[in-house]
């Protein structure tokens, strides 16, 4: 069955960097372009960032532009986030996402915070 795991999520100070990474299986990873979601409470999850099945091409958020960097390693049948330059306003759970049907990862906690 489809699954994706995110990792790398943690506490971090503002101003710092994380990585974060989503590793796919039950599915040809290479022929699936993968979204990042995130999600505060009482909130709506939001999109924060896309990458192409062939990772030539990345979109991101506007409240995410020019911090966060998506990547893809399909050898190892991941997509990772780089996350820098982080505010408090990016706390929140963090979910990698399959772009192609309804399929997420468990969600990971980021919190910025000093």
């Amino acid at each position: 069955q489809v699954q994706l795991v995110e990792s790398g999520g943690g506490l971090v100070q503002p101003g710092g960097s994380l990585r974060l990474s989503c590793v796919g299986s039950g599915f040809t990873f290479n022929n699936s372009a993968v979204d990042w979601y995130r999600q505060t409470p009482g909130k709506e999850r939001e999109w924060v960032a896309s990458i192409s099945l062939t990772g030539w091409s990345a979109s991101y958020a506007d409240f995410v532009q020019g911090r966060f960097a998506v990547s893809r390693d399909d050898a190892k049948n991941t997509v990772r986030l780089q996350m820098n330059d982080l505010e408090p306003a990016d706390t929140a759970i963090y979910y990698c996402k399959r772009s192609t049907g309804d399929y997420w990862g468990q969600g990971i906690q980021v919190t910025v915070s000093s």
